[in-house]
């Protein structure tokens, strides 16, 4: 199972490449290894074009084979799709760790210079660093979502 948590910050580069945290990367290699021994692929892409989402490879073929379930004609899965297209491209880590994020999804999400990686269980969340700042204070924690994760038992 992937357990990807906390926050590390990192930096990318005036490439456009962003060197994997040694602790995700880890965790992540031992995944890959777990689920076939093959490469450290990995799917990334954008719900929104405000942050980037780094899938492992089998984490995204999971998602796709969803999406399969659902008809073409769906209006969701369309969207989903053509925004996860958009953003998205297959990337593997070069020897150093580092991986490059399109020029598309880098200027839509402001991705360059600081930028906070986030694990988020299955897939690690990408952040300029400022604007997740940001965010946070506009979008904290209220009551409403403590009480939906109550119902969870959360």
């Amino acid at each position: 199972m992937l357990r990807l948590r906390g926050n590390t910050p990192a930096t990318v580069d005036e490439k456009g490449r962003l060197k994997l945290p040694s602790s995700f990367k880890a965790e992540l290699e031992t995944y890959a290894q777990g689920v076939g021994g093959g490469a450290l692929r990995h799917y990334l892409t954008s719900l929104d074009g405000r942050s980037a989402r780094l899938y492992p490879m089998p984490v995204w073929e999971a998602i796709e084979a969803r999406l399969a379930a659902l008809p073409s004609t769906s209006p969701a899965k369309r969207k989903f799709l053509e925004t996860t297209a958009y953003f998205g491209s297959e990337v593997e880590p070069d020897a150093q760790g580092r991986f490059v994020i399109p020029p598309t999804l880098r200027e839509a999400a402001q991705l360059t210079g600081e930028v906070a990686v986030l694990g988020q269980m299955d897939h690690l969340a990408l952040w300029n660093k400022a604007g997740f700042q940001r965010r946070l204070a506009a979008e904290p924690l209220g009551a409403e979502d403590l009480a939906q994760l109550a119902d969870l038992g959360i």
